[in-house]
Protein backbone atom coordinates (compact mmCIF):
# COMPACT_ATOMS: atom_id res chain seq x y z
CA UNK A 1 0.00 0.00 0.00
CA UNK A 2 1.40 3.35 -1.05
CA UNK A 3 1.31 6.47 1.07
CA UNK A 4 0.23 9.87 -0.17
CA UNK A 5 0.69 13.26 1.46
CA UNK A 6 -0.07 16.69 0.01
CA UNK A 7 1.64 19.82 1.33
CA UNK A 8 0.17 23.33 0.95
CA UNK A 9 1.90 26.71 1.19
CA UNK A 10 -0.99 28.30 3.09
CA UNK A 11 -3.23 27.32 5.99
CA UNK A 12 -6.46 25.43 5.33
CA UNK A 13 -5.09 23.66 2.24
CA UNK A 14 -4.72 26.83 0.18
CA UNK A 15 -2.03 28.09 -2.18
CA UNK A 16 0.48 26.07 -4.14
CA UNK A 17 0.63 22.39 -3.32
CA UNK A 18 3.06 19.52 -3.63
CA UNK A 19 1.88 15.90 -3.70
CA UNK A 20 4.30 13.29 -2.45
CA UNK A 21 4.12 9.49 -2.51
CA UNK A 22 7.67 8.68 -1.37
CA UNK A 23 10.61 10.24 0.47
CA UNK A 24 11.48 13.86 -0.34
CA UNK A 25 14.79 15.21 1.00
CA UNK A 26 14.24 18.84 -0.04
CA UNK A 27 10.84 20.41 -0.63
CA UNK A 28 12.20 23.93 -1.24
CA UNK A 29 12.26 23.45 -5.02
CA UNK A 30 8.51 22.68 -4.95
CA UNK A 31 7.32 25.29 -2.46
CA UNK A 32 8.72 28.07 -0.28
CA UNK A 33 6.93 27.01 2.91
CA UNK A 34 4.37 24.55 4.23
CA UNK A 35 1.51 25.79 6.40
CA UNK A 36 -0.89 22.82 6.09
CA UNK A 37 -0.96 19.26 4.79
CA UNK A 38 -3.23 16.29 4.22
CA UNK A 39 -2.19 12.66 4.66
CA UNK A 40 -4.50 10.71 2.38
CA UNK A 41 -2.94 7.31 3.03
CA UNK A 42 -0.02 5.84 4.89
CA UNK A 43 2.19 7.38 7.56
CA UNK A 44 4.97 9.92 7.19
CA UNK A 45 7.72 11.46 9.25
CA UNK A 46 8.15 15.17 8.52
CA UNK A 47 11.28 17.17 9.31
CA UNK A 48 12.02 20.84 9.97
CA UNK A 49 15.17 20.80 7.82
CA UNK A 50 16.28 19.35 4.48
CA UNK A 51 17.78 15.85 4.27
CA UNK A 52 15.66 14.47 7.12
CA UNK A 53 17.43 16.55 9.76
CA UNK A 54 16.31 18.50 12.79
CA UNK A 55 13.03 18.18 14.65
CA UNK A 56 10.68 15.43 13.49
CA UNK A 57 6.98 14.74 13.73
CA UNK A 58 4.95 11.59 12.99
CA UNK A 59 1.88 12.10 10.79
CA UNK A 60 -0.82 9.51 10.18
CA UNK A 61 -3.86 9.75 7.94
CA UNK A 62 -5.73 13.00 8.49
CA UNK A 63 -5.98 16.71 7.82
CA UNK A 64 -3.50 19.15 9.36
CA UNK A 65 -4.90 22.57 8.45
CA UNK A 66 -2.55 24.83 10.44
CA UNK A 67 1.08 24.04 11.24
CA UNK A 68 1.11 26.64 14.04
CA UNK A 69 -1.72 24.81 15.83
CA UNK A 70 0.20 21.51 15.49
CA UNK A 71 2.35 22.57 18.43
CA UNK A 72 -0.47 21.54 20.77
CA UNK A 73 -0.06 18.01 19.35
CA UNK A 74 3.68 17.97 20.07
CA UNK A 75 5.09 19.36 16.84
CA UNK A 76 8.00 21.61 17.82
CA UNK A 77 8.40 23.47 14.50
CA UNK A 78 6.17 25.35 12.07
CA UNK A 79 7.55 24.57 8.62
CA UNK A 80 8.26 21.27 6.89
CA UNK A 81 11.35 20.94 4.68
CA UNK A 82 11.57 17.16 4.06
CA UNK A 83 9.49 14.02 4.60
CA UNK A 84 9.95 10.28 4.71
CA UNK A 85 7.26 7.68 4.02
CA UNK A 86 7.09 4.94 6.66
CA UNK A 87 6.46 1.49 5.19
CA UNK A 88 4.10 -0.89 6.97
CA UNK A 89 6.00 -3.61 8.81
CA UNK A 90 4.65 -7.14 9.20
CA UNK A 91 6.32 -9.40 11.71
CA UNK A 92 8.18 -8.96 14.95
CA UNK A 93 9.78 -5.81 16.31
CA UNK A 94 13.26 -5.83 17.86
CA UNK A 95 15.55 -3.05 18.96
CA UNK A 96 18.58 -3.00 21.26
CA UNK A 97 19.13 0.23 23.16
CA UNK A 98 22.42 1.35 24.71
CA UNK A 99 23.11 3.76 27.52
CA UNK A 100 26.05 5.45 25.76
CA UNK A 101 27.21 6.28 22.24
CA UNK A 102 28.92 3.61 20.11
CA UNK A 103 26.85 0.84 21.74
CA UNK A 104 28.48 1.40 25.13
CA UNK A 105 27.26 0.98 28.67
CA UNK A 106 24.18 -0.92 29.76
CA UNK A 107 22.04 -2.42 27.00
CA UNK A 108 18.57 -3.91 26.75
CA UNK A 109 16.57 -5.50 23.97
CA UNK A 110 13.01 -4.38 23.30
CA UNK A 111 10.32 -6.25 21.40
CA UNK A 112 7.40 -4.06 22.47
CA UNK A 113 6.71 -0.46 23.51
CA UNK A 114 8.52 0.96 26.54
CA UNK A 115 7.00 4.01 28.20
CA UNK A 116 9.91 4.65 30.58
CA UNK A 117 13.41 3.11 30.27
CA UNK A 118 14.41 4.42 33.68
CA UNK A 119 11.63 2.56 35.47
CA UNK A 120 11.69 -0.57 33.30
CA UNK A 121 15.43 -1.09 32.84
CA UNK A 122 17.05 1.25 35.39
CA UNK A 123 18.73 3.05 32.48
CA UNK A 124 19.32 6.77 32.93
CA UNK A 125 19.82 7.45 29.23
CA UNK A 126 19.76 6.02 25.70
CA UNK A 127 22.38 7.42 23.33
CA UNK A 128 22.68 4.70 20.66
CA UNK A 129 20.65 1.77 19.36
CA UNK A 130 20.45 -1.04 16.84
CA UNK A 131 17.06 -1.59 15.20
CA UNK A 132 16.88 -5.17 13.98
CA UNK A 133 13.20 -5.39 13.02
CA UNK A 134 10.38 -2.92 12.52
CA UNK A 135 10.03 0.84 12.61
CA UNK A 136 10.11 2.75 15.91
CA UNK A 137 9.54 6.20 17.37
CA UNK A 138 11.82 7.30 20.20
CA UNK A 139 10.77 10.12 22.54
CA UNK A 140 12.88 12.41 24.72
CA UNK A 141 10.57 12.07 27.75
CA UNK A 142 8.84 9.13 29.42
CA UNK A 143 5.29 8.23 28.35
CA UNK A 144 5.88 9.14 24.68
CA UNK A 145 6.19 12.89 25.26
CA UNK A 146 8.48 15.57 23.88
CA UNK A 147 10.55 15.57 20.73
CA UNK A 148 10.62 12.35 18.74
CA UNK A 149 12.88 10.56 16.30
CA UNK A 150 12.01 7.95 13.68
CA UNK A 151 14.20 4.82 13.66
CA UNK A 152 14.14 2.29 10.85
CA UNK A 153 16.26 -0.89 10.70
CA UNK A 154 19.94 -0.07 11.07
CA UNK A 155 22.70 0.82 13.50
CA UNK A 156 22.66 4.24 15.16
CA UNK A 157 26.01 4.80 16.91
CA UNK A 158 25.37 8.40 17.93
CA UNK A 159 22.17 10.42 17.96
CA UNK A 160 24.33 13.57 18.11
CA UNK A 161 25.67 12.73 14.62
CA UNK A 162 22.07 12.71 13.39
CA UNK A 163 21.52 16.32 14.41
CA UNK A 164 20.05 15.44 17.81
CA UNK A 165 22.72 17.12 19.93
CA UNK A 166 22.04 16.91 23.65
CA UNK A 167 18.85 14.95 23.16
CA UNK A 168 18.20 11.86 25.24
CA UNK A 169 15.50 9.30 24.69
CA UNK A 170 13.43 7.92 27.54
CA UNK A 171 10.57 6.04 25.82
CA UNK A 172 10.14 4.01 22.62
CA UNK A 173 7.06 2.96 20.65
CA UNK A 174 6.63 0.60 17.71
CA UNK A 175 4.96 2.02 14.60
CA UNK A 176 2.18 -0.51 14.16
CA UNK A 177 -0.21 1.72 12.18
CA UNK A 178 -1.34 0.36 8.82
CA UNK A 179 0.99 2.70 6.93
Amino acid sequence: MMGKITFYEEKNFQGRSYECMSDCSDMSSYMSRCQSCRVESGCFMVYERNNYMGQQFFMRRGDYNDMHRMQSMGMMFDNIRSCRMIPFHRGQFRMKIYERENFGGQSNELMDDCDNIQERYRMSDCQSCHVMDGHWLMYEQPHYKGRMMYMRPGEYRSFRDMGMSGQRFMSMRRITDMC
